[in-house]
């Protein structure tokens, strides 16, 4: 019996779909790092999860301080097995309204800090050739949604990054691949849709299950990608989204 537990990584970890991807994750015995902003959400979270489960609390928006951050896991725990990238904020704003600034900011949290979370990670998986990575994407990286230009451009760069990830990180034995969850039941989108009752009517005409999600439906694509079962699978964008990105 192998008693090495695997150890994964998931941002933004301490609510929505993060929170049902930790859980998921510590289900199956691997211990899971949830990193966030708020120390009082990630506490409760690791509290309640119990010993697989440790928190940090950092700024993914602090991108010089990635680096130190990565090395501080790997220096305690000796290894990366999985990485989940699901941390990520929106702006909902018309086009026109919206500042470089914020533009840059949405930018910097939901690509740029992926890409040098990963970056450091891989130097990690490298060591001994093997690891899984999943990002997280959009319905809006699927087709256009008003009000969200920043969030939009961010999660389109997520899908094409992880390609070229794959394509370049798979024949060292590290994995990466990208769910993109549909319409998900969680307080984010409980308080966006339910405000906008000609927006959530919308959504679901145009999904053909006729419902939301729920967070456990996009962890068990997660877990899928990062376990053993998707050893043949890179470079892929999964939806979970009843058939949204494909409802007419």
């Amino acid at each position: 019996m192998d008693t090495k537990l695997k150890l994964a990584i998931v941002t933004g970890g301490a609510s929505g779909l993060g929170l049902a991807a930790t859980k998921k994750l510590i289900e199956n015995n691997i211990r899971t790092i949830i990193i966030g902003r708020n120390e009082t959400n990630l506490a409760e979270v690791s509290d309640a999860l119990g010993l697989l489960c440790n928190y940090i609390v950092f700024d993914l928006g602090n991108l010089k301080g990635i680096p130190q951050l990565v090395a501080e896991i790997n220096d305690e725990y000796g290894q990366i097995d999985v990485l989940v990238n699901n941390a990520g904020i929106n702006l909902k704003k018309p086009f026109t309204e919206v500042t470089d600034e914020e533009f840059q900011e949405i930018i910097q949290t939901n690509l740029t800090s992926v890409f040098a979370l990963s970056r450091e990670v891989v130097k990690v998986m490298l060591q001994t050739g093997a690891g899984s990575i999943i990002n997280i994407s959009s319905m809006a990286a699927q087709y256009g949604i008003p009000y969200v230009i920043a969030y939009t451009a961010a999660k389109t760069g997520i899908e094409g990054m992880t390609r070229a990830m794959a394509v370049e990180l798979s024949p060292k034995g590290i994995r990466v691949n990208c769910v993109a969850p549909g319409f998900i039941a969680t307080n984010m989108s409980a308080k966006a849709l339910d405000n906008d009752p000609e927006r959530k009517q919308k959504v679901l005409s145009r999904t053909p299950m006729g419902k939301l999600g729920d967070p456990e439906d996009v962890a068990e694509a997660i877990y899928y990608l990062a376990s053993d079962a998707a050893k043949f699978v890179t470079g892929v964008i999964l939806p979970v989204d009843g058939g949204n990105s494909i409802g007419f």
